[in-house]
C-alpha cells in the first residue's frame, strides 16, 4: 500500500505544527523547512483547516496551529480521513463495474482485505504526539524522506 503526497504532507504539517505547542507557524516555515512548495501545503493546510485538525489564523500575524489533542489522533483513523482510496484491486471497490467476476468468494479479495485491516491497526497503535516525541528525539524539524 502506498500512500499520497498529499498524506505525506498532511503528517509532516501535523508533526511540524504540534512541535511548536499552541504557537502559530506560518506555511512559509514549513515549506522552507520541509523543502515542500508552499501551493501544494496550502491546499494541505485549507482540507486539514476544513476537517478539524488545524486552526487557521488568516492576516499579517497569522498562521496555523493544532485544533486537536496529540495524544488522541491515533495515525490510522487520521490516514483514514485523509486518503480517498484504500482497494488493492479493482474487485475491492464499492461500484458495480468492478465485481470480481471470479467468485463470490474470492480469497484473494478477503485476503486483502485483512491485510488492509491489519495496516489500519498497526498504525492506529501510534498517535501524533508519538510523532512529534520521535521528531524532538531528532535534529530540529528533520524530515524523514
Amino acid at each position: 500500500m502506498r500512500l499520497t503526497l498529499h498524506t505525506d504532507y498532511a503528517l509532516r504539517v501535523l508533526v511540524h505544527v504540534g512541535l511548536r505547542g499552541g504557537e502559530l507557524v506560518t506555511i512559509n516555515e514549513i515549506a522552507e523547512s520541509h523543502g515542500i512548495s508552499k501551493n501544494h501545503l496550502t491546499k494541505v493546510v485549507h482540507q486539514l483547516g476544513r476537517a478539524g485538525f488545524l486552526e487557521t489564523v488568516r492576516g499579517k500575524y497569522g498562521g496555523i496551529r493544532l485544533l486537536v489533542e496529540p495524544t488522541a489522533l491515533r495515525l490510522g483513523e487520521f490516514v483514514r480521513r485523509v486518503e480517498d482510496d484504500f482497494a488493492l484491486a479493482h474487485c475491492m471497490r464499492d461500484n458495480g463495474d468492478d465485481k470480481c467476476r471470479v467468485s463470490a468468494n474470492c480469497l484473494a479479495r478477503q485476503a486483502f482485505g485483512q491485510g488492509i485491516s491489519a495496516f489500519f491497526e498497526a498504525l492506529n497503535a501510534h498517535t501524533l504526539a508519538d510523532m512529534i516525541a520521535a521528531e524532538r528525539n531528532l535534529a530540529p524539524l528533520s524530515a524523514c524522506g
